[in-house]
């Protein structure tokens, strides 16, 4: 018998989906699994090829790295096309900004070296600190993670900067959504304890395929009251908080802590 034994949790990854579920089950968790997004592969993003062509055959004076698993990606499919050697030497004469300590790693695996350091992991703290650096007419390259962030590259773009925007990752809704009609139900009758999400697209669209559904006001009373809402980081929670669910998050934006955070939540 585990912590979380007799208690179900709704999980919307597709991404570590696997990994994520293995760990609440060690815990004794029921997992009831149905992603929300559905990731296009990397190998055939003809927009992610374009835009890898167009960096890696001219200078880049700055390159924004949002995330590690989105950086090792994106260097993987650039690989398939013949494309990371030049891609890399572009990028290793770029000045880096990357958000937090697994960029920074993601980045020096790479053979590449970090010219700042987002501390507080933060999209804000990233954006503003390459705002206020020399970027007028400058080159830069960002690198972005499942959706856009025009309320961060806007400064950007007022500063005088010309930006290459790269997005591994897009997705788009599941072409079955008949396992998150399901999870919404389980949801509004009471029948799960937690919800867990690990990225912002796929928190953001449970949401709207919700209001499609036509449960939306159910969901939100039912997520504003009973069940736990967890999320993996501030930004993950994003669309949750806006919608005014109230969110938990772990100390350390990383899976492990979010499973730590619900058997410690549920688990008494």
């Amino acid at each position: 018998m585990g912590e979380l034994s007799g208690i179900a949790i709704g999980v919307t990854a597709e991404r570590r989906a696997d990994e994520f579920i293995g760990a609440l089950e060690r815990h004794g968790a029921e997992v009831r699994h149905a992603p929300t997004i559905t990731i296009v592969p990397l190998n055939s993003d003809f927009k992610l090829k374009a835009a890898t062509l167009k960096l890696a055959t001219a200078p880049v004076d700055f390159t924004v790295v949002t995330t590690g698993a989105g950086f090792r990606g994106w260097l993987d499919a650039a690989d398939g096309w013949s494309l990371r050697s030049p891609l890399l030497e572009r990028l290793r004469t770029s000045h880096i900004y990357a958000r937090g300590p697994k960029a920074v790693g993601a980045v020096r695996g790479a053979g590449l070296r970090e010219s700042f350091s987002a501390a507080s992991e933060s999209n804000a703290e990233l954006f503003g600190a390459l705002a206020e650096a020399a970027i007028d007419g400058a080159r830069v390259a960002v690198q972005l993670h499942g959706t856009p962030l025009p309320e961060h590259t806007a400064q950007l773009i007022a500063a005088g900067a010309s930006l290459v925007e790269l997005q591994p990752y897009r997705w788009f809704s599941p072409p079955d959504v008949r396992p998150v009609h399901a999870l919404i139900d389980a949801a509004v009758a009471g029948e799960l304890g937690a919800l867990a999400f690990t990225s912002a697209p796929a928190a953001a669209n449970f949401l709207t395929l919700a209001r499609e559904y036509g449960r939306y006001e159910s969901l939100l009373a039912a997520l504003r009251g009973p069940v736990v809402v967890a999320c993996v980081g501030p930004v993950t929670a994003a669309p949750l908080e806006e919608a005014g669910i109230e969110t938990l998050l772990p100390e350390r934006q990383r899976l492990g802590a979010l499973v730590k955070l619900l058997v410690t939540t549920l688990g008494e």
